[in-house]
C-alpha cells in the first residue's frame, strides 16, 4: 500500500478549509518569517533581527530565547519551529563574527540556506526620519550582473523577494559587496502634472558579504516552484462578446415574481379588467 493510500481524508469542514489554505495557490499569501537568536549572538546580530522583525511586522515572529542550533549541519530544529509557528522564511543570528543566516522552507523542509557577513550596520533607531506605515507595498531594486549570472546570487535575489518587507526598499549590489538600503518614497510638488520623486532613508542600513550557501537540488527546487492549474472561468448566460471583442449583456425584461397574497388582485380590479377585455372584443 502506498503512502497516499494510507492518508485519511478530513471529514470535518474546518479541517478541509485548513488544508485548502495550505495548498499551493496562484496568488500566494504573504509569507511569515521567524527570527531566531543563536546561543552566542552579539549585540549587532540581535539588533539586526529586531529591525527585520520591525520591517516584517505583523508577519514576523521573534524568538527572544537563545537557541543552540547549526543550520548548515542539523536542520531538524528549524523544521520543527517552522511547523510550530507556520513560517516559511527564517533568519538565524549567531556567532560573534556577525554572520546571520537566512533561508526559506518548502513544505516545512529547508530549501535554501545562505550565510551573510555584516560589515557595517546602522539600526532603525539611529535614523530619525519618518517611517512607512504597516501594509505598504514594497518596491525592490536589484542592480548588478551577479543577480542574473551567478546561481548563488540568483537564489539570494529570489530569497529576498520572498522576504518582501512592507516598506519601500532598495538593494544595491556590486561584484565585491552588497548594500541593503531602505528608503521612503516622497512625492512632492513640481509645478506640473508629474510629481517630483525624492528618496528619504529610513533604515536599516546594511553592508553584507555573501559567504556560505547550501542550495536545494534542482528537482526539489522545481517542485517548490510548481504552480497549480488555474480554474476554468464560469460562463455567464447573459454576458457575451461580439465580433469586435466588446463585452455585451442582455437585460431581462420580464421577471418572474413569487405568487404572494399581497400581490393578488382585488375583486373590484378583476371586474374592471373583465369589462375592459369584453369591450375590446366587441
Amino acid at each position: 500500500m502506498d503512502a497516499l493510500d494510507r492518508v485519511v481524508k478530513p471529514k470535518m469542514k474546518t479541517a478541509k478549509r485548513f488544508l485548502e489554505k495550505r495548498e499551493p495557490k496562484l496568488n500566494e499569501n504573504i509569507k511569515n518569517a521567524m527570527l531566531i537568536k543563536g546561543g552566542n549572538a552579539n549585540v549587532t546580530v540581535t539588533q539586526v533581527l529586531k529591525d527585520v522583525c520591525a520591517l516584517k511586522k505583523p508577519y514576523g515572529v521573534l524568538y527572544k530565547k537563545k537557541n543552540i542550533t547549526r543550520p548548515f549541519e542539523d536542520q531538524t530544529s528549524l523544521e520543527f519551529f517552522s511547523n510550530k509557528s507556520d513560517c516559511s522564511f527564517f533568519m538565524f543570528g549567531s556567532c560573534n563574527k556577525k554572520q546571520p543566516v537566512i533561508g526559506r522552507m518548502y513544505d516545512y523542509q529547508v530549501l535554501d540556506v545562505i550565510e551573510l557577513g555584516i560589515e557595517n550596520f546602522v539600526s532603525l533607531k539611529y535614523i530619525k526620519n519618518s517611517k512607512c506605515p504597516e501594509g505598504t507595498k514594497p518596491m525592490l531594486i536589484f542592480t548588478g550582473d551577479d543577480f542574473n549570472v551567478t546561481e548563488d546570487y540568483r537564489r539570494l535575489k529570489s530569497l529576498l523577494v520572498d522576504l518582501r518587507p512592507h516598506v519601500y526598499s532598495a538593494l544595491h549590489c556590486t561584484e565585491w559587496e552588497d548594500y541593503f538600503r531602505s528608503y521612503k518614497l516622497l512625492l512632492k510638488k513640481s509645478g506640473c502634472r508629474t510629481p517630483q520623486i525624492e528618496l528619504e532613508e529610513m533604515g536599516p542600513s546594511l553592508d553584507l558579504v555573501l559567504r556560505r550557501t547550501h542550495l536545494a537540488s534542482d528537482d526539489f527546487y522545481k517542485l517548490s516552484m510548481k504552480m497549480p492549474k488555474p480554474p476554468k472561468p464560469k460562463k455567464k448566460k447573459t454576458i457575451f462578446n461580439d465580433t469586435f471583442g466588446t463585452t455585451c449583456g442582455r437585460i431581462q425584461t420580464k421577471l418572474q415574481t413569487r405568487k404572494m397574497k399581497g400581490l393578488k388582485k382585488r375583486p373590484a380590479e378583476r371586474i374592471t379588467e373583465d369589462q375592459e377585455k369584453k369591450s375590446k372584443r366587441i
